[in-house]
């Protein structure tokens, strides 16, 4: 349930609306403690005497403003709240502009304005009027002691105080270094306007907030859960080696190139823009992967002949290797054929030189 701020009222003219100023917003912000890393003990703060030096009981600190070096006038919460009742408890409105006309920058903290008791009939009234005439309402109101400018927009059935910055907080556009309004001086030609135009109705959605996520507070919950589940709650990741790598130079692209690519792939996916933002979104793809597939029925055909090459080429080898291996076979039968003779002219010597001592004797 939204936090009660405050209870006033909204003044403009001789009217005045009961409202109650309600909390619009809440941190979401994972909450870390600070931790000694020796025994995990809480680290804590502590508002010392700058004098003595020791620390000093919540009880016993003012809020004092100096005006002299080392003079100080003290302020209670009632002086902060005396100084003018009237501001503290009311949305004083001073003038009305088109919505459109505020710049989004000047907006700070979103509140909501809940009619009191007797107050519907005014807050409806008030609301219609803005909601007729398409215009805000600007005021002024008193918040944790500080004054803002504020806008009151309609919402919906209900009334929303928007704080805003004050003229001097905002700063200037003049030093920045922006591409002038007409694009002719940055290249940028019809064609692709109108292309980058189709892109942005090709991707026209309704508003609607609980799409978007918060996913790096999600990644790093779930990491946080790991370690809980590995055992590492007093473990301290170690940082890896070599830090964040330096950023590329940029590189010159074809818009009109990449624009026609985002129209295309959309256009492929089919179906309504409801059907499609339930769909899983598509890989990243080069404009190489297409042709890529376009090439791919060639290089089939292609391999095919290759392994037809290969195979006319095996058999040519074979009616090679063929005469090759029947000349190892005669080779073969050759020294077979020839250590025959050699064992026949070892024989035939032997049986002369047994003949030739009986040749002797005789």
């Amino acid at each position: 349930m939204p936090r009660i701020i405050w209870k006033g009222a909204i003044s403009f003219g001789l009217v005045n609306i009961p409202v109650v100023l309600k909390a619009a917003a809440r941190d979401n912000a994972l909450d870390f403690d600070w931790l000694d890393e020796r025994d995990m003990a809480p680290v804590g703060y502590q508002r010392i005497n700058k004098k003595t030096g020791k620390p000093v009981d919540k009880d016993h600190i003012v809020k004092g403003y100096q005006y002299e070096k080392g003079e100080y006038v003290l302020l209670s919460p009632e002086d902060f709240r005396q100084a003018n009742v009237e501001a503290t408890q009311t949305v004083d409105i001073v003038s009305f502009v088109q919505a459109d006309q505020i710049p989004p920058y000047y907006f700070e903290t979103p509140y909501y304005l809940e009619p009191d008791r007797r107050g519907e009939k005014g807050y409806a009234l008030l609301r219609e009027t803005l909601r007729r005439t398409g215009r805000a309402a600007l005021a002024l109101v008193v918040i944790h002691n500080r004054q803002h400018l504020a806008a009151v927009l309609v919402l919906g059935d209900a009334l929303v105080l928007n704080t805003m910055r004050w003229a001097e907080e905002v700063l200037p556009m003049d030093e920045l270094k922006l591409p002038k309004s007409s694009g002719k001086q940055q290249g940028v030609s019809p064609r692709e306007i109108e292309m980058a135009t189709r892109l942005v109705e090709d991707m026209q959605e309704d508003w609607n907030p609980e799409a978007y996520r918060d996913t790096y507070r999600d990644d790093l919950m779930e990491r946080i859960e790991g370690k809980i589940a590995e055992g590492k709650t007093h473990l301290l990741t170690p940082a890896e080696p070599g830090g964040e790598e330096p950023r590329k130079s940029a590189e010159v692209i074809d818009m009109m190139a990449l624009l026609k690519e985002s129209i295309k792939r959309r256009g492929d996916r089919g179906g309504t823009r409801g059907e499609r933002r339930n769909e899983p979104r598509d890989e990243p793809r080069d404009e190489a992967q297409d042709e890529q597939q376009e090439e791919k029925a060639p290089r089939k055909r292609s391999t095919g002949a290759r392994k037809t090459a290969r195979k006319s080429a095996g058999a040519k080898d074979e009616k090679e290797a063929k005469p090759a291996s029947s000349r190892k076979s005669a080779a073969k039968s050759g020294k077979a054929s020839s250590s025959t003779k050699k064992t026949a002219a070892k024989r035939a010597g032997s049986d002369s030189a047994s003949r030739s001592p009986q040749r002797k004797r005789a």
